[in-house]
């Protein structure tokens, strides 16, 4: 079962369901989720097709007219939004977030021409560029906001009954699509094995708060969007 939005122009998909077939496609305005719910290789993709962007610029990133700064705002308009397009439908682990932060860490020794035989430690990087690590804040900062907005939307009906989740009960919010894919109350059953790390897993781990808490917080805007900017944030809060 397959649910586009138009918003984040993402193909989200689910597969609750054992005996769900999903075709194979490339790239194009939405992003590839395999039948076993991984996102890796259109991470992978996507990553690559901003490497290949930033690739093509070297001109601009070797040009010594040009301030380390501009090169920086050049590169988070250019390269990071072909490298993130559709990050709203990834599932992050660790893996993901530590090859987030290589390719952001890669571009900026592009934007300082610094080699990576100079051996020059991240740190330096980022002192020298004067900038902090952006990226992962970013993407988790599209996601938040793509799942209180999908959550704001209204239901004629908001049904107060129980589903099945994982061996717990969980109270299904809402008749609304997309509402049930991020809640993970699809009907279907699924293998018995260790469970992976669902979308809504990542949710819950940056806000520290249950599905049913975050929905209730979402309840108000301007809460919700302050309590988001401090998750994606924090080193602004701390500083």
């Amino acid at each position: 079962m397959t649910n586009t939005c138009r918003k984040c122009r993402s193909l989200l998909c689910t597969t609750g369901a054992t005996n769900c077939k999903l075709p194979q496609f490339s790239g194009g305005n939405g992003s590839l989720i395999a039948e076993d719910g991984e996102c890796t290789t259109e991470f992978r993709t996507r990553l690559s097709r901003g490497q290949a962007i930033g690739a093509s610029l070297q001109k601009i990133w070797k040009s010594h007219s040009i301030p380390i700064s501009t090169k920086i705002r050049l590169m988070k308009v250019l390269v990071w939004p072909v490298a993130t397009y559709g990050c709203e439908s990834w599932t992050l682990r660790k893996n993901e977030e530590t090859r987030l932060e290589a390719f952001e860490m890669k571009g900026l020794r592009k934007t300082l021409r610094v080699s990576w035989t100079a051996k020059k430690t991240n740190e330096w990087v980022l002192n020298k560029a004067g900038v902090k690590r952006e990226l992962i804040d970013t993407v988790k900062s599209r996601k938040l906001a793509y799942y209180g907005h999908t959550m704001a939307v209204e239901n004629n009906v908001i049904p107060l009954f129980l589903l099945p989740v994982r061996g717990k009960y969980m109270r299904k919010q809402g008749t609304c699509l997309e509402k049930e894919m991020m809640q993970g109350t699809m009907p279907g059953v699924r293998r018995r094995e260790r469970p992976h790390t669902a979308w809504i897993d990542n949710i819950k781990s940056w806000t520290g708060l249950s599905v049913e808490e975050s929905i209730r917080m979402r309840g108000d805007r301007d809460k919700w969007r302050k309590y988001v900017h401090g998750v994606a944030n924090p080193r602004l809060e701390d500083g």
